[in-house]
């Protein structure tokens, strides 16, 4: 059985953004304002709210 790649379509935000605050996220045990920091060190402006999304 093959998995189906997440479709991202209609995001605001490339596809390695998004899959970067998903590891981070996941990866580590870090908060959602923790991501959203660690996004805007990489040049990425994100709200809390949309890493929670």
């Amino acid at each position: 059985m093959e998995s189906a790649s997440p479709s991202y379509r209609g995001h605001r935000y490339p596809v390695g953004i998004i899959a970067h605050g998903v590891w981070l996220y996941f990866r580590f045990p870090l908060s959602f304002r923790e991501v959203e920091e660690l996004m805007l060190q990489r040049g990425a402006i994100v709200s809390h709210e949309t890493i929670r999304r």
